[in-house]
């Protein structure tokens, strides 16, 4: 299972990317190193509380369905996310997006407060629709000394290795058993919630 998991993240990851970076050509601007580029890139994932607790959320709601939803819902919310990318580069509005980011913590946390198991499609396409938000507001936000194609590349692949990391603290607390592994990662859910209120309310 974990070959094929990291196989077909990292398929997902090369198609997904493309598909952001498409308008790289396009919308590229000079002066600054690709290294520099990816690292702006890189960062602005794992640099906002509001994208660090979503994302590794999703690794956490991906081990809790467990199967194939362990590569194929993370992979759906980098694939999206990278769309969502895609038009803040070009520059196309998307309304609510801080209102989306927020609502995405609210509800992913409450997902997994509540050990919610919907079929895999409909989780995809729960993470997706959040996803598309979190990707806008990296596109957008992307600095006018960098490349899309090398900044793109760094927020999917810090985006990434936070659902790995949600990923491992699912299994992490799977080794506390059914029972107190099962009120723990609820614990952690609501504590998520609870963030994403505060993210809506401004107090976070």
């Amino acid at each position: 299972m974990t070959r094929s998991f990291f196989r077909a993240l990292f398929r997902t990851g090369c198609v997904a990317g493309a598909c952001a970076l498409a308008p790289s050509l396009a919308f590229a601007h000079t002066g600054v190193g690709p290294t520099q580029g990816f690292a702006h890139g890189f960062m602005h994932p794992v640099s906002g509380i509001d994208h660090i607790l979503a994302m590794v959320t999703v690794g956490v709601f991906a081990w809790q369905l467990g199967g194939r939803a362990l590569w194929a819902v993370p992979a759906a919310f980098v694939a999206v996310m990278a769309l969502g990318g895609a038009l803040g580069m070009a520059g196309i509005g998307l309304p609510f997006v801080e209102l989306g980011i927020a609502l995405s913590v609210v509800v992913l946390g409450a997902v997994v407060a509540l050990g919610v198991k919907p079929p895999l499609a409909a989780a995809m396409g729960l993470v997706g629709l959040m996803a598309i938000f979190h990707g806008h507001a990296h596109g957008a936000e992307m600095p006018e000394n960098a490349g899309g194609l090398v900044y793109g590349l760094g927020f999917m692949v810090g985006t990434a290795l936070l659902h790995l990391a949600g990923i491992g603290i699912g299994f992490a607390i799977g080794l506390l058993g059914d029972r107190f592994g099962a009120v723990w990662v609820r614990a952690a859910g609501a504590a998520v919630c609870a963030s994403g209120v505060a993210l809506v309310l401004g107090a976070l």
